[in-house]
C-alpha cells in the first residue's frame, strides 16, 4: 500500500470506477467532466494497491466562521474506498494522513461529512449540530410578495453561482468552500437540476437565488439543495418564489437556515403534517446531524475565539487518537498534550499545568464540540468525553454560549 498524490491522467478512469461503484457517479459526461475539474481543484491523495489506486481521500480549502472571525479551514469533501477495498484500514489510515497534511498547511480545523457516527471519532471528529430538513407544501407560505420574474440558472453558470454562494449571509459556523469546482459538482447532485435567482448586484451579480433538483418535475417534491440571500428583503422574494411554484408543486424540502423558524411563515402547519401524514407529499420536519467537526490547532483556534462574560482559567488535559495512524515523524501528529486555557474576550491555550486552576479532561472529539458550541459542557459531561468538576462544567457553559453552528454548505 502506498499514498500518494492524484495524478489525473493515470489515475481518472480508476477513481471513476470507484465513483461508480459507491453510487456518486453515473456515466453522463457532464458528471464525469465535473469529477475531473473537482478532484483536480482541491488537494486528492489516492491510496494505491497492487499499483491502481483503490481509495481516495479529497480535502478542499475554505473558510469557517467562529462568531465574527474567519478561521482557515479544509473540508474532506470525499472519502472513497472501492469495493474490493473495504475493512482493510485504509480510509481511516489515508484520512489521518490528509488530516495532517492540511493543518500543517495552516487549517485551523477540518471538518467532513459521515456515513455513520462513530466511523470518524477514531481520528478525533466530533458530531456537530442537527441540521433541520422541513418539507412543506410551497402554497401554504405567509408570505404576500409578488415575486419578480427570476432568472433561469443552469449548470453552465456554475462559476458565478458560486460566487453568490460565497457572499451569502453566513451565521456562527458557516463554511465557505473556495474553490469554484465544488459548486458544480453540487450542482449535478440530483436529478433535473436548476436555478432561480436575481442579478441584483452592483454590477449584475448573482445576488440571491435558490438551486433545486427532483425526480418528479411535473408536481415534486422539489429539494432545495441551497437558499443563497444577503438580507431580509432577498430572503423573503425568494420564499415568494418558492410559493410561486405551489400552483403545481406540491411539496418542497429546504434546509432550514440559521436563526429562522420556518413554522412561523406556514399557514396551519401542525393541521397540514397530520393531513399530509404517511403521503408522498408529506409534510414534515426531518433532523439529522451529518457532519463532524475536529480543532487541529488549538492555540491558534483560541486566540481567534472571543467570548462575553468573565474571565475562566482551567487546565485541559486533551486527548487525541489521531496519532495511532500517523508515522511519529509526520509533521504534525495531533493535538494531545497538557494545556493550560484561558477563554474570555482575550482566550489562549498554552502548554503546561497550572496546580492552582480545576482541570477539565477531554478529547479532541468532545472539546472540538465544545468551543464551536455544538453542546453544553454538561450535555457533553453526560454523553461525550469530558470529565472535570461540576462547579467548572457550570462555569464553561456560562463562558461559551454560541448559537448554534451550522456549516450551511454540504461537504
Amino acid at each position: 500500500m502506498k499514498f500518494r498524490a492524484y495524478n489525473h491522467d493515470q489515475d481518472k478512469d480508476a477513481i471513476r470506477q470507484i465513483w461508480r461503484e459507491i453510487g456518486w457517479l453515473t456515466k453522463e459526461k457532464r458528471e464525469e467532466d465535473a469529477l475531473d475539474l473537482f478532484l483536480t481543484a482541491g488537494h486528492t491523495t489516492v491510496a494505491e494497491v497492487n499499483g491502481k489506486p483503490e481509495c481516495l481521500v479529497v480535502s478542499m480549502p475554505g473558510t469557517i466562521r467562529y462568531l465574527k472571525q474567519e478561521l482557515p479551514f479544509s473540508a474532506l469533501a470525499g472519502v472513497v474506498t472501492s469495493r474490493i477495498a473495504r475493512k482493510r484500514g485504509l480510509a481511516s489510515r489515508l484520512t489521518a494522513h490528509v488530516v495532517a497534511h492540511e493543518a500543517a498547511q495552516g487549517a485551523l480545523a477540518c471538518g467532513l461529512g459521515m456515513f455513520e457516527q462513530g466511523y470518524y471519532n477514531q481520528l478525533g471528529f466530533g458530531t456537530g449540530c442537527y441540521d433541520h430538513w422541513y418539507s412543506f407544501d410551497p402554497a401554504q407560505l405567509k408570505v404576500s410578495l409578488i415575486p419578480r420574474m427570476p432568472d433561469r440558472l443552469t449548470a453552465d453558470d456554475w462559476k458565478i453561482v458560486h460566487a453568490s454562494r460565497l457572499a451569502r449571509h453566513r451565521g456562527h459556523g458557516a463554511c465557505n468552500l473556495t474553490a469554484p469546482e465544488n459548486t458544480l459538482l453540487e450542482m449535478f447532485c440530483g436529478s433535473n437540476g436548476f436555478g432561480l435567482g436575481y442579478h441584483d448586484g452592483p454590477h449584475g451579480e448573482l445576488a440571491h437565488h435558490i438551486w433545486c433538483w427532483t425526480k418528479d418535475v411535473e408536481h415534486g417534491p422539489y429539494n432545495i439543495s441551497w437558499m443563497c440571500y444577503e438580507t431580509r428583503e432577498q430572503f423573503i422574494e425568494l420564499l415568494a418564489v418558492i410559493k410561486s411554484l405551489g400552483d403545481q408543486i406540491r411539496l418542497v424540502k429546504v434546509r432550514e437556515p440559521q436563526g429562522i423558524q420556518l413554522q412561523d411563515l406556514l399557514h396551519q402547519p401542525l393541521k397540514n403534517r397530520q393531513v399530509t401524514k404517511d403521503s408522498k407529499y408529506e409534510n414534515q420536519l426531518h433532523a439529522a446531524a451529518y457532519w463532524q467537526l475536529r480543532i487541529c490547532h488549538l492555540t491558534e483556534c483560541l486566540k481567534q475565539t472571543h467570548l462575553k462574560g468573565e474571565e475562566l482559567r482551567f487546565n485541559l488535559v486533551l486527548a487525541d487518537p489521531i496519532g495511532q495512524f500517523l508515522d511519529e515523524d509526520t509533521p504534525w501528529n495531533g493535538i494531545a498534550g497538557n494545556y493550560v486555557i484561558t477563554l474570555g474576550e482575550e482566550s489562549q491555550a498554552y502548554p503546561g499545568k497550572d496546580k492552582h486552576l480545576p482541570t477539565l479532561q477531554a478529547s479532541v472529539n468532545a472539546f472540538s464540540r465544545l468551543w464551536l458550541g455544538v453542546r453544553p459542557a454538561i450535555g457533553l459531561a453526560f454523553t461525550d468525553d469530558i470529565v472535570g468538576p461540576p462547579s467548572l462544567l457550570r462555569d464553561l457553559d456560562q463562558v461559551i454560549s454560541l448559537p448554534d453552528p451550522n456549516p450551511d454548505w454540504d461537504f
